[in-house]
């Protein structure tokens, strides 16, 4: 089994020697014990000097997670050689109660409404070469009593608000152009934003990055805005309506100002000029185009990929409009860019399946933050184990980690009990027997001693 506590020295730096060593007693437990992660489930599986204080004392310590898993990815995950992008999405996490710090309605994709629970956004970078996301910042999403009264007011007005009239065709009289380049940004963005730019001075360019990737929520000009503030192009999705123009290239009319916007683009039938590729699988044929477009809403002209999926046999249709502002990013890369975005979500997956991110049952502002941070510090860490792990056995999953700690967690215990301690090489036959008991792949991979 891994020297856990020789995987965390990366650490000793932002982390005192008692809060390493308490680490060390919570990592192990979570890598060993089935049920619910709650800190008194922690304390039964943390073994000799994990007690429920020690646990208690761990979940109410500030700690820099920050740093702590920017840390960890440089020694046990950076490969230099790599190409790596920035990604960031937000998790939510469904709580009962009232006492809980930032609890809140917030909207959950899984359920399709709005939920009673808890908000977390992170940024995650992505290895294109090794196709996989190791978070490198959590924080919570607390919404302050100015926004919820504003969101309260909103939507009262849109339930009361009367049918609107048709407004008369024409510019209303006495409008102003508006400034589409100093757009405001919402307490949202401004959040994020300020996630970026800490994250990008604590890596202090040792990862260069170019491209942020958000989902379809942020396709709109105030997201772009608080991404190129940032010196970073962002890559996201267009709602499946959105209004694109191609640039007007026509001859000037002799009068007024020249002419911006030319046709608006159809998405049934894009000139063929802009086809960049076509492939047909299983009567369904999908064309891609490219082209450099432009939004009334934008400031900037958009580099654009349209998908456009058709089913031969039916006819039916359906296209996905992705974009990005760097306007010399080739479509394939765009495409395959905004494509690993979703492994953020792997990532919210194994933390919430494996790692106790849905489990918690802590109140306190400090402990909620230690709780959520150290189930995706266990996404990292995990994928580290794997990695050796599969140099035995390629399929090793979480799972079999799991199974395999938990037998040697159950050898010790009953060495424990024995009046005399056996032979070191039964032992070493009693941990390879025993640390195979609920695994799927039943190779065994060299952990070596805990």
């Amino acid at each position: 089994m891994a020297d856990i506590l020789a995987l965390l020295q990366c650490l000793n730096t932002c982390l005192s020697k008692t809060v390493l060593r308490q680490l060390s007693h919570v990592v192990f437990a979570m890598l060993a014990m089935t049920g619910r992660m709650t800190m008194l489930g922690l304390s039964r599986w943390a073994g000799q000097g994990g007690s429920y204080r020690t646990v208690q004392r761990f979940f109410y310590t500030v700690i820099p997670w920050a740093q702590v898993l920017w840390l960890f990815f440089c020694w046990h995950g950076l490969d230099q050689g790599a190409v790596y992008i920035l990604a960031g999405d937000e998790c939510v996490v469904t709580k009962s109660g009232k006492k809980t710090y930032g609890l809140d309605r917030f909207f959950s994709s899984l359920y399709g409404k709005a939920v009673p629970g808890l908000a977390f956004f992170a940024l995650s970078l992505v290895s294109v070469k090794e196709r996989h996301s190791f978070p490198v910042r959590v924080e919570q999403v607390v919404r302050s009593a100015a926004e919820k009264a504003a969101s309260q007011a909103k939507h009262e007005a849109q339930k009361s608000q009367a049918p609107a009239q048709v407004r008369k065709a024409g510019r209303p009289k006495g409008s102003r152009n508006k400034n589409r380049v100093e757009v405001p940004l919402t307490p949202e963005l401004l959040h994020i934003q300020t996630m970026v730019q800490d994250q990008l001075r604590l890596m202090a360019g040792l990862v260069p990055l170019t491209y942020l990737t958000l989902d379809g929520h942020f396709g709109n000009k105030h997201a772009l805005r608080m991404v190129r503030q940032c010196d970073l192009h962002l890559i996201s999705k267009l709602r499946s309506d959105a209004a694109l123009y191609l640039p007007y290239d026509g001859p000037y009319s002799g009068h007024g100002p020249h002419r911006k916007y030319g046709t608006r683009l159809d998405y049934r039938h894009i000139p063929a000029k802009y086809l960049k590729q076509t492939t047909v699988e299983r009567q369904i044929e999908t064309r891609i185009y490219q082209v450099q477009a432009l939004h009334k809403e934008f400031a900037q002209p958009l580099n654009v990929v349209v998908i456009v999926k058709t089913n031969r046999q039916t006819g039916a249709w359906a296209h996905v409009i992705l974009f990005s502002s760097d306007l010399e990013l080739a479509y394939d890369r765009l495409i395959d860019y905004y494509c690993l975005r979703f492994q953020i979500e792997f990532n919210f997956r194994d933390a919430k399946q494996y790692w106790g991110l849905e489990d918690f049952m802590n109140v306190n502002r400090t402990a909620v933050t230690n709780a959520a941070n150290l189930s995706l510090f266990m996404v990292n860490f995990a994928y580290r184990l794997l990695r050796d792990a599969r140099q035995a056995e390629p399929d090793c999953s979480v799972l079999d980690l799991k199974a395999h700690f938990r037998g040697y967690k159950y050898v010790d215990e009953m060495l424990k009990l024995l009046p005399q301690k056996p032979e070191p090489v039964l032992i070493s036959h009693i941990f390879s027997q025993v640390a195979c008991l609920g695994r799927i792949h039943a190779i065994q991979p060299d952990f070596g001693p805990s």
